[in-house]
């Protein structure tokens, strides 16, 4: 691709890591008060781990993301939510959020 949209409004916070995200770079979810867990299957993620230390996350909640998918997803305004093993996957229930980039393997959004 030609151009890129890496660091386009990204906005992080820190959140205390739940024992259940053990990398960065997976979806997640607040789990309880200033906590975040990865998400499951099916699960509608708040954003993404984007460092991991000492017990504590760096969660991306806005900007442009790149996500392993588990299939092609189409450009546009899509519903996503989380799907198995870290990955990213169109549901009814996600958040609509647009999809400027996809290959069979991974997907870029703006969350």
């Amino acid at each position: 691709m030609n151009v890129n949209f890496n660091g386009y409004g990204e906005n992080v916070l820190t959140f205390i890591a739940d024992s259940s995200i053990t990398a960065a770079g997976v979806p997640v979810k607040i789990s309880s008060d200033g906590t975040v867990a990865k998400c499951s299957a099916d699960d509608v993620f708040c954003g993404v781990c984007v460092g991991l230390r000492d017990g504590y996350a760096a969660v991306q909640l806005s900007g442009y993301v790149r996500l392993p998918a588990g299939s092609k997803i189409a450009v546009g305004y899509k519903k996503l939510a989380a799907g198995a093993n870290g990955t990213v996957a169109v549901n009814n229930s996600g958040r609509e959020l647009l999809v400027v980039d996809s290959t069979a393997t991974e997907a870029g959004f703006i969350l």
